[in-house]
């Protein structure tokens, strides 16, 4: 059962010898009581201040690029980033093309059979006798990726048609067939397409009732973009070698970016060159600040176990406040020794040791 505010709260009155709260009357504390509450978010703030990297906090975002644009702003609950982790990549332009959880973004046209929702594996659209389809922008006269997977419930060998043109089930672009032979096993389809207008219709249709054709998922992007790392620079390193050139009014120094730096505030990111498409994504890494327990029935973002801890330091403030050193000694000693318990099993540490041995030129190994 999860931890809750009012159950911290009432483990540190209690070895207080104070009178508990409930959930009625947890908004309208007083004294020690409110003390306490106030208490228990400060030992929270400083159990995160201590591990930064808490695993249970780590997450990742993306961000669209926009032609011209070099800096883009941090999410607004970003408490560290990792620099290491930006990388560059198409953007994904299909909506919901991993059916995680539904249908939605996507049109379907009526045929004999049924369109639905499957929630096989990760969620799959299902398709009986029956076609889906989804407009996406496209630049004219480039060439963009798809990829379709696609699982046949009864094994029977049926097609899906895969189209790709300038209306729903238009082929001026792509007309093509994905055939499942293997019952269940799936079938990958890998193509490409050159785009003939600014908007571009996908459909995937199954054209028999005798079995549903389940698609895992539809992915589009551009073909000229491939997945790259970026380098991390300095914000001073950035002013010295790549400012001159980023200021001056001129597309012409617009490209494939090659370096990430973060703004002397904290507050963005920016890209050099500046990005010349609007079709890069660019994903990275962060770990996230933790929210103050403010409800009686909220719970606390660490695991249970190390309730204790919070108890702990909670303890240690309130005992400063009654201006008691020695048991607020004692709190605190307690309170590091589970700290360090805490450090050792959830902050963030090498998963592996690189062997950087390398041949000396005979039989033997040497270190380096």
């Amino acid at each position: 059962m999860a931890t809750t505010y009012l159950d911290l709260s009432n483990r540190v009155l209690r070895e207080l010898n104070e009178v508990e709260m409930t959930s009625s009357t947890f908004s309208s504390s007083r004294g020690i009581q409110t003390a306490v509450k106030d208490f228990i978010n400060k030992s929270v703030h400083d159990i995160y201040n201590e591990s930064v990297e808490i695993p249970l906090l780590h997450t990742s975002t993306t961000q669209t690029t926009y032609t011209g644009d070099s800096e883009y702003t941090f999410p607004t609950d970003m408490r560290r980033v990792d620099f290491e982790s930006f990388f560059l990549k198409p953007n994904e332009l299909i909506t919901n093309g991993e059916f995680t959880s539904n249908i939605t973004s996507w049109t379907t046209l009526a045929g004999a059979g049924s369109a639905a929702y499957n929630s096989s594996s990760n969620g799959r659209l299902r398709l009986n006798d029956y076609a889906a389809y989804q407009s996406i922008s496209t630049v004219v006269n480039k060439t963009y990726n798809l990829q379709v997977r696609v699982l046949d419930s009864n094994g029977t060998g049926a097609a899906l048609k895969v189209q790709v043109g300038t209306a729903a089930e238009g082929t001026q672009n792509l007309n093509t067939t994905l055939t499942v032979t293997d019952f269940n096993a799936g079938a990958i389809l890998d193509v490409q397409f050159t785009a003939t207008d600014q908007t571009t219709f996908i459909t995937v249709n199954n054209t028999t009732t005798e079995t549903n054709l389940d698609i895992d998922y539809i992915r589009v992007s551009r073909a000229d973009i491939m997945t790259r790392k970026l380098r991390y620079i300095s914000y001073d390193d950035y002013m010295q070698r790549f400012k001159e050139q980023d200021s001056q009014n001129s597309s012409g120094h617009y490209g494939l970016p090659q370096y990430v730096y973060k703004k002397p505030d904290y507050s963005a990111f920016g890209l050099t060159p500046i990005p010349d498409k609007n079709d890069y994504l660019i994903s990275y890494e962060y770990y996230t600040t933790h929210t103050d327990l403010s409800a009686h029935g909220d719970v606390m973002g660490l695991p249970d176990r190390f309730g204790s801890l919070i108890v702990d330091r909670s303890k240690y403030y309130t005992y400063m406040l009654r201006s008691d050193p020695d048991h607020a000694s004692m709190s605190n000693r307690d309170y590091q020794r589970k700290l360090s318990l805490l450090k050792t099993d959830y902050s963030s540490r090498s998963d592996y040791m690189k062997d950087t041995r390398v041949s000396s030129g005979n039989s033997r190994l040497s270190i380096v």
